[in-house]
């Protein structure tokens, strides 16, 4: 008896030793209220710990179950919101995740109603600007890579070196010196003068015809016709100017409208192309130089026509909103050239409709007004005096029109405040300058505009300054933009003879190319 005893005493040893082995407590513990025993041995038991199997295996579970839970998340928001399915590497649109055409295109006939939400096909990516001073790695050229610097937050602003080459500038000065370039001086008028009709341009119906023939060959095609409604020009082309020369145009037999059959159709507008309603609007933007519009679609020059691809690639959005834009605008600022602070863009309202997107609509709006979701401003040399890019407001804690006025000096006047802006650029040939001059509404399309994005250029004081601006036009509206690409896009496929008339294929004489 005395044996077994001792013979399961030394098992419960054995036992309480492994458990003290395991969990690396080596005190004993001994019952304070439980005196020795006589003619036996005192058992030694060790305190056990939470240490044990079970309670380790279900924090395991727990911690793989919150684990999965995370990356499940991260790729449900990943294929929600994510902009790499809307334009691949060479700046082409490509199908989503959900099998949705990006491109809107009128050739594939939609399964839904034409005027379904446009946000379920496409929406507006953003690039994150981080801070300023970010640097990130873009690939805009073949076997080249460029920096993107992040210049201010508010606006969103980057600045990219190297843009263009130096050959690239130079063939865009030269093709804007051919097209022939026009004053783009405006001045802002009297409080008391009255709107009224008045001429905008004093020109002929053959120098009429040569602005909206952008390739100059004589023939005025529908494209180019669309192409200049997308222009500030366009102003004073109304949508019933428009849509009478579009009518004469589908008229002709070939197609095409010559001259002659353009001053027919001029002949027979009830109101003047030449002429607008309102005259100089208040509050238009201030300045003195010279400009004109660079036509980058088919059968352009293949410089023009792959700086269009470079910007689609830049600003990551779908390439029909930067196809259907307005055509590239080349300035040119003389000595003593400026341009006071202004938005590129301007607010929505009910009674208003985008210049880019009027053709869309049954009836004018009262008001035509330029939706610009981006800006990119390509300087074309490097200016030897003055003439800086200034943003007045940028990265203020607030925007307020009243803080404008600082001590009797205005701050959008940039031949009297200009050093007083708070972010200068310096023009250097070949750089980009890119910003969003509207803010996202948060549910992937455009809002309100960014008021920070208040811009203009500072006196040139020597030599001449040459830019090029490239916008990227968006409705607010995102029913009445994808009306307008189905529009357009109808016509230029259902355009006869389309492929005939198609120019041969660009090459690097910029004089035959133009």
């Amino acid at each position: 008896m005395d044996y077994s005893n001792r013979h399961i005493h030394s098992e419960m040893d054995d036992e309480s030793q492994e458990s003290m082995d395991a969990c690396g407590d080596s005190s004993p513990y001994v019952p304070p209220h439980l005196p020795p025993m006589p003619g036996r041995e005192r058992l030694q038991i060790q305190k056990s710990s939470v240490c044990s199997r079970a309670y380790f295996v279900v924090v395991m579970v727990f911690f793989h179950v919150y684990i999965i839970n995370i990356i499940g998340l991260l790729f449900y928001v990943h294929y929600n919101n994510s902009p790499a399915d809307i334009v691949s590497g060479d700046g082409d649109t490509s199908a989503s995740s959900s099998g949705v055409d990006s491109r809107l295109s009128p050739s594939d006939p939609p399964q839904q109603d034409p005027d379904l939400d446009v946000r379920q096909s496409f929406s507006l990516p953003r690039i994150e600007g981080i801070r300023v001073g970010h640097v990130q790695r873009v690939s805009l050229k073949p076997d080249s890579i460029q920096e993107m610097k992040t210049l201010s937050l508010k606006p969103l602003l980057f600045e990219i070196p190297g843009f263009l080459s130096e050959e690239e500038c130079g063939v865009v000065v030269q093709l804007a010196q051919l097209k022939g370039l026009m004053e783009s001086q405006a001045t802002v008028p009297p409080e008391d003068q009255e709107e009224e009709l008045q001429p905008l341009l004093s020109l002929s119906p053959e120098e009429t015809f040569s602005l909206l023939d952008l390739d100059q060959d004589g023939l005025l095609q529908r494209q180019e016709i669309l192409s200049h409604s997308r222009s500030r020009d366009g102003t004073w082309l109304s949508p019933e100017n428009l849509r009478q020369i579009l009518t004469g145009q589908e008229a002709s037999p070939a197609g095409v409208l010559t001259l002659e059959e353009f001053r027919h159709v001029c002949d027979g507008m009830s109101q003047h192309p030449l002429q607008q309603r309102g005259g100089t609007r208040r509050g238009q933007p201030k300045r003195k130089s010279r400009h004109t519009w660079l036509y980058q679609g088919p059968g352009s020059h293949h410089i023009l026509h792959a700086l269009r691809n470079r910007v689609t690639h830049l600003a990551r959005l779908p390439s029909p909103l930067v196809e259907l834009s307005e055509p590239l605008q080349v300035i040119r600022y003389e000595q003593g050239g400026f341009s006071h602070a202004h938005h590129d863009s301007s607010p929505s309202h009910p009674e208003t409709t985008c210049s880019h997107t009027r053709l869309a609509g049954n009836t004018s709006a009262h008001t035509e007004i330029s939706c610009r979701y981006i800006t990119v401003l390509l300087y074309l040399n490097s200016v030897e005096g003055g003439g800086e890019t200034t943003f007045p407001v940028a990265d203020n804690r607030t925007y307020e029109e009243e803080a404008l006025v600082q001590g009797g000096v205005d701050l959008t006047d940039t031949q009297q405040s200009c050093n007083r802006g708070n972010l200068r650029v310096k023009p250097t040939a070949g750089t980009a300058l890119l910003w969003y001059n509207h803010l996202s509404d948060g549910k992937g399309w455009m809002g309100e505009v960014d008021e920070y994005s208040l811009h203009g250029d500072c006196p040139v004081t020597r030599g001449v300054k040459w830019v090029a601006n490239s916008w990227v036009n968006v409705d607010p509206d995102h029913q009445r933009q994808a009306r307008y690409q189905r529009l357009v896009t109808h016509r230029q496929e259902g355009e006869p003879g389309r492929e005939e008339r198609e120019p041969p294929p660009p090459h690097s004489n910029h004089h035959q190319d133009l």
